[in-house]
């Protein structure tokens, strides 16, 4: 058992917030009891997935996805207030943390992707340079690309939007997990032979067609089921707590 401050110290020195222009707060969103002993990690802040940490007996939460974002009206009504109301009838803190969490080069999203298909990341692109490009190595082609993306999103996993672009031997490929079909013109340009991610959005569709570099979107929630566990099973494991992660299905 530790204090929430001592795991919101550790998360913080783990992720440093401070250093990403985020969409929303990251760190402690829900201030829950002092004492922490188990720790239950999640994709997204969802009534489900909060439903489910409480029956699991957890101290506090860690998401990737929480309460709060840029836009929002910021009244406790609705859906937002009955989340809310949950955790602190049950006096359990809510850890969340968006772009730190995609970011961390061993633990984060992109990073634990990147090792469930056999990548290692050589550089980095984009905005706040998130997303992570390296060699193909054993992901040449298209179709070992796309059997490799399947394989590491396990039950997570849907049937990916492929876009071929010219059908070019992979040298070099491009990740960034979630919502980074924006980032398709930066791998691009960072040298990417295929670039995969969670979403795509009308633009792309042209873009591969006319560069012939691959696009890939293979879910948003599916390419982000790894970061939240990795994060709160290595924060655990340093402070002597319990953890478990529960997956919500997310067809998303």
């Amino acid at each position: 058992m530790t204090t929430r401050q001592a795991l919101e110290a550790h998360l913080t020195a783990m992720l440093r917030p401070e250093g990403f222009k985020d969409y929303g707060p990251n760190g402690l969103q829900v201030e829950g009891r002092a004492r922490v002993r188990r720790v239950v990690s999640g994709v997204t802040a969802s009534l489900a997935f909060i439903d489910a940490a409480l029956a699991d007996g957890a101290d506090a939460l860690l998401v990737h996805h929480g309460l709060f974002w840029r836009g929002q009206d910021g009244r406790l009504t609705g859906w937002l207030g009955e989340r809310v109301r949950r955790l602190m009838r049950a006096d359990v803190s809510l850890f969340a943390y968006h772009l730190p969490l995609d970011a961390h080069p061993e633990l984060g999203n992109n990073a634990q992707l990147g090792r469930r298909l056999g990548l290692d990341a050589d550089a980095r692109f984009g905005e706040q340079q998130l997303g992570f490009i390296g060699p193909a190595r054993g992901l040449g082609t298209l179709a070992a690309l796309v059997a490799g993306v399947q394989a590491a999103l396990g039950d997570a996993a849907r049937a990916p939007v492929v876009v071929p672009g010219d059908g070019r031997a992979l040298a070099r490929i491009a990740w960034c997990t979630g919502g980074a079909q924006g980032y398709f013109e930066d791998a691009i340009a960072a040298g990417a032979d295929a670039f995969v991610t969670g979403e795509i959005s009308e633009p792309q569709a042209h873009l591969a067609r006319e560069t012939g570099v691959a696009f890939i979107a293979a879910g948003h929630h599916a390419t982000e089921c790894f970061g939240a566990p990795a994060v709160a099973a290595a924060a655990c494991a340093a402070l002597g707590l319990e953890h478990r992660f529960i997956e919500i299905p997310n067809p998303a």
